[in-house]
């Protein structure tokens, strides 16, 4: 059932709430894959609820220039090519230059998240899997657009997208992508994620660390 203009309390009620919603699916051994930062608490719920292996897909904003909050572009793990918003970015100002420079930057981030998250060990296999996708929430999509097609290069088997909120027109390009869409809120006005939570902190590295010990615990 679709919660129009739900705000969450934090992402550990969204999270709750997404994998309610997503139980009623009856995913055959699914792989929760998480967008770092925001979405690991969130997937964390959803792979304790049902009892699946936690796995990070690391994918960085390119920021518009002076809005570094508003995605422009964004750059994802794997050999996927950057991801551009034309229009975002033509009337944000974002030049090819700038975008090539912020992209360089990106990945350079990106790299370091995977060295310090993974630890030297392989990223679990997704090919021939039910895998679930799970954000904080989907304000332009270029991210989980970027995410999504670095996705679909690995052939997972089915491929699931859940997201507690998300802007309508942007969910609505990101569902060609995917095999299933799960979204508990499309509200009638989409400012930002955060605006729909209750409490939205930001994350460190440890929080995101901690989150993947506990659920490799929790399934030991």
């Amino acid at each position: 059932m679709m919660l129009t203009d739900k705000v969450f309390s934090d992402r550990l009620e969204a999270g709750r709430l997404l994998a309610a919603a997503l139980m009623r699916l009856e995913l055959s051994q699914p792989l929760i894959l998480a967008l770092p930062r925001g979405g690991v608490p969130v997937a964390a719920m959803v792979a304790k609820a049902l009892q699946a292996p936690l796995e990070l897909l690391i994918v960085r904003k390119i920021g518009a220039p002076g809005h570094a909050e508003l995605a422009v572009g964004a750059v994802a793990e794997g050999d996927s090519a950057t991801v551009i918003d034309p229009e975002t970015a033509h009337l944000s100002g974002a030049t090819a230059p700038y975008i090539e420079r912020e992209a360089r930057v990106q990945r350079e981030e990106l790299d370091r998240r995977r060295r310090l998250y993974r630890a030297g060990r392989p990223a679990l296999s997704v090919a021939g899997r039910t895998v679930v996708v799970v954000d904080d929430g989907i304000a332009t999509g270029t991210t989980m657009r970027a995410a999504l097609q670095a996705l679909r290069l690995l052939k997972p088997a089915k491929l699931v997208l859940a997201v507690p909120v998300a802007a309508a027109q942007s969910l609505a390009g990101l569902r060609p992508l995917v095999d299933t869409v799960v979204c508990l809120s499309e509200p009638s006005f989409f400012g930002s994620v955060g605006a729909h939570y209750e409490q939205f902190p930001q994350l460190s590295d440890e929080e995101v660390l901690a989150w993947l010990r506990s659920n490799r615990e929790g399934r030991t």
